[in-house]
């Protein structure tokens, strides 16, 4: 397709997505809080399953316990560097409040869990296209399912709520856009029409492993750049204890 072509669809929101990078390193500068606000509200208008919005968001500014977090999240800088942090929970606590007063149980499941978890990437989302669209910088957080009781005693969380994800929120210290952008996988290994591609991914695995070598400088290591690294993280389950841990939390997978 043409350059002419796809500038025809493009809008503002397809721009801030288009430019989206992971910003880990932060200037000392506050966000305001008419611009978090209007941030937050903004992506509360995000798609959620019957409207059940089962998903809750958590704002942490305090220096203390943003320095706790970035210790069970494994000791991530950028969130004691960021002006704030987010939290993005499942929260299944208030269903129950609502079912309780019309008299009935709220019968916890997979599907429940899987809802709250869904509501709550969803909005996340929502909330850092929001915020590049301001200028600001941000990163998702999966580390903080290392310690999901830890967190949610720090954080106070009732029983049914779990942080999904968290995000370092702050201004950049250099301009969103203004380094190359990581490649991603390519859009026909990506994106299928009408059935699941059945051709055989290895020829564009191999030279998307090529591409992201090169962004990294890597040029003699291309095996390693995505699938090398794929292959040794997923070798065994990634957080055996979670399952457990959400269970006693008040969540089900059955």
């Amino acid at each position: 397709m043409s350059r002419e072509k796809i500038d025809l669809y493009e809008t503002a929101v397809t721009e801030t997505l288009n430019q989206h990078a992971s910003v880990r390193a932060f200037i000392d500068k506050p966000v305001p809080d008419e611009m978090l606000n209007a941030i937050l509200n903004a992506a509360r208008r995000s798609p959620t399953s019957s409207n059940m919005q089962t998903y809750s968001i958590i704002v942490v500014r305090s220096p203390e316990t943003r320095r706790k977090l970035a210790e069970l999240a494994g000791n991530q800088d950028h969130i004691e560097q960021c002006d704030l942090f987010i939290g993005f929970l499942a929260d299944l606590n208030r269903l129950g409040i609502a079912s309780e007063m019309h008299g009935q149980p709220l019968a916890k499941s997979l599907e429940s869990t899987l809802v709250a978890t869904v509501d709550a990437a969803l909005v996340g989302m929502s909330v850092q296209t929001a915020a590049e669209s301001f200028g600001l910088g941000a990163v998702m957080i999966g580390g903080m399912r290392n310690h999901p009781q830890e967190v949610a005693d720090l954080l106070g969380f009732s029983p049914g709520v779990y942080m999904v994800f968290g995000m370092s929120m702050g201004w950049p210290q250099e301009e969103l856009g203004a380094k190359p952008l990581k490649p991603r996988l390519p859009e026909s290994l990506v994106i299928h029409h009408e059935q699941y591609s059945q051709d055989d991914p290895r020829p564009l695995i191999e030279a998307y492993d090529a591409d992201l070598a090169a962004f990294y400088g890597q040029r003699n290591q291309h095996t390693a750049a995505w699938s090398g690294p794929i292959a040794k993280r997923l070798q065994k389950p990634s957080r055996p204890h979670l399952r457990r841990a959400l269970e006693v939390m008040g969540f089900h997978f059955d």
